[in-house]
């Protein structure tokens, strides 16, 4: 994987907290390691991880979660 990095994503499609929960399930699939807040107001994911954001935001758009990186 790589170093240790935060970052943000915007994700799109969360309705409930059964998204919010799908989303974070979704990011540990990607990266065991990683902390996901997810914020379903927001529409955001904060994460602390090892993953490249990239592989994340193809993960959860995958799964019907389309999500890009959001500036810090």
């Amino acid at each position: 994987m790589g170093e240790r990095r935060e970052y943000r994503l915007s994700v799109e499609g969360m309705g409930c907290g059964g998204c919010v929960a799908a989303v974070e399930k979704i990011v540990l699939r990607v990266d065991p390691g990683a902390k996901a807040q997810v914020d379903l107001a927001a529409g955001e994911a904060r994460i602390e991880g090892e993953a490249a954001p990239e592989a994340v935001c193809e993960a959860l758009a995958q799964a019907g979660y389309p999500a890009s990186p959001r500036a810090a």
